[in-house]
């Protein structure tokens, strides 16, 4: 990813909140000589490994899997975007830009063909996104729909070789001008650009966040 320094984010535990927050994920690699894309959530584990490792499942009806283990594929993870326009700048010579959060993840894939190994990441899977619920909705193992469901999906784990973050938020521009830009994204009715605005205003306070 093509990352200027003013965007570059390193800090390894801000980039695994950030895809614990944004999660679901396009997992990128190659099939039969040309790239493929799958859209799914994956969960990252940070103790494992050198560097963390990431899981998840896809479905077995998916060509993806057959060629996955060994290879080095892309994760990639979009964070909140927001367009912003020239108007709030109140300056000449200004044009239109888009401010975001991105992460992408690297590293080798290893496929899971192990039942119970799948089952218990198809349970992390419900546990992790359930658990905010006021009543979780919970997988009784022992169902026999259950142990149909698991044979239908393949599990996969990539430990992680490298990992990118960039969070463009106007850092190339004058403080008083990205000040009236996070001002602006606030006022805006759409989460996403209010969430931009809140981190450009964290990055002004000198916050990490």
């Amino acid at each position: 990813m093509y990352i200027p320094a003013a965007f570059r984010e390193s800090d390894q535990a801000k980039l695994f909140d950030t895809i614990e927050r944004h999660s679901f994920g396009l997992l990128v690699s190659q099939l039969e000589g040309e790239l493929f894309a799958t859209h799914l959530p994956l969960l990252v584990d940070r103790q494992a490994g050198a560097s963390g490792r990431l899981l998840g499942h896809m479905a077995r009806a998916n060509p993806q899997w057959t060629e996955l283990n060994g290879q080095t594929v892309l994760s990639v993870f979009s964070g909140p975007h927001a367009y912003i326009t020239p108007s709030w700048y109140e300056a000449d010579n200004v044009v239109p830009t888009w401010n975001y959060v991105a992460v992408h993840v690297y590293g080798k894939c290893e496929v899971i063909e192990d039942e119970q190994a799948t089952a218990k990441i198809v349970e992390d899977y419900v546990a992790t996104y359930e658990r905010h619920r006021p009543t979780p909705w919970t997988i009784d193992a022992s169902q026999a729909f259950f142990e149909k469901l698991v044979k239908m999906v393949v599990g996969f784990q990539i430990e992680i070789t490298r990992i990118e973050g960039k969070w463009k938020l106007s850092q190339n521009h004058p403080l008083e001008r990205r000040e009236k830009v996070a001002r602006r994204l606030g006022e805006e009715n759409h989460l996403d650009a209010n969430e931009i605005g809140r981190l450009m205003a964290a990055t002004l306070a000198g916050k990490t966040e």
